[in-house]
């Protein structure tokens, strides 16, 4: 074992000798023959290291959103409960988003005790039905029979009259938007609140 420690550090400390030559040629020096400018490497890192830091915390903070459904480019966690209209963020497990969970942003829009209906109506695809989702007699959305793709969409179809306590229906006013249309609602406590940025 101390043979191996010795090794490693025989081999990395000729490259730590060579850092601050290679660092000079990456600022600007002619050539390799010239010597290092650890002044210049100090300086080069005392800008870059603090802005790579902050970079390094803020970036894993913000969710950047992909998709016209939702009217945000960037999005962060906001703590608190979850109120109609708030924009949520959830784990989406289902065949069409591929065999791993994709993180989805949508809005909350049905809740737990809500009235919720389908209505059913034939569909511009042969031998298909569109569902016509209604909130408390507000409409949410319509599902459609094919995807963008051509897929076939099953909607989802309410096995009670309310939103089930614990569930909330997401999604958004796109008519193309993939949401509590076709997979019904997720459970709150996967439900993560956000808050638009920009």
């Amino acid at each position: 074992m101390f043979r191996l420690a010795w090794n490693a550090a025989r081999g990395i400390a000729p490259r730590l000798r060579a850092l601050p030559k290679e660092a000079a040629l990456a600022l600007g020096a002619a050539r390799s023959d010239e010597p290092g400018r650890p002044l210049q490497l100090a300086k080069a890192c005392a800008i870059i290291l603090p802005i790579a830091a902050v970079t390094a915390w803020g970036l894993p903070q913000l969710t950047l959103i992909m998709s016209p459904s939702i009217d945000a480019w960037v999005v962060r966690k906001a703590p608190g409960p979850i109120h109609r209209g708030d924009l949520v963020s959830f784990k989406l497990v289902h065949p069409l988003a591929g065999p791993a969970p994709v993180d989805v942003t949508k809005y909350a829009l049905c809740f737990p005790g809500d009235r919720i209906e389908i209505v059913e109506t034939p569909s511009m695809t042969s031998g298909a039905w569109d569902g016509r989702y209604y909130c408390n007699g507000h409409l949410l959305g319509i599902s459609k029979a094919v995807g963008h793709n051509g897929q076939r969409l099953s909607h989802w179809t309410p096995d009670a009259q309310r939103i089930a306590a614990g569930h909330i229906y997401v999604g958004s006013a796109h008519a193309s938007g993939f949401d509590s249309r076709y997979y019904g609602p997720v459970a709150i406590s996967r439900l993560i609140r956000m808050e638009k940025l920009l």
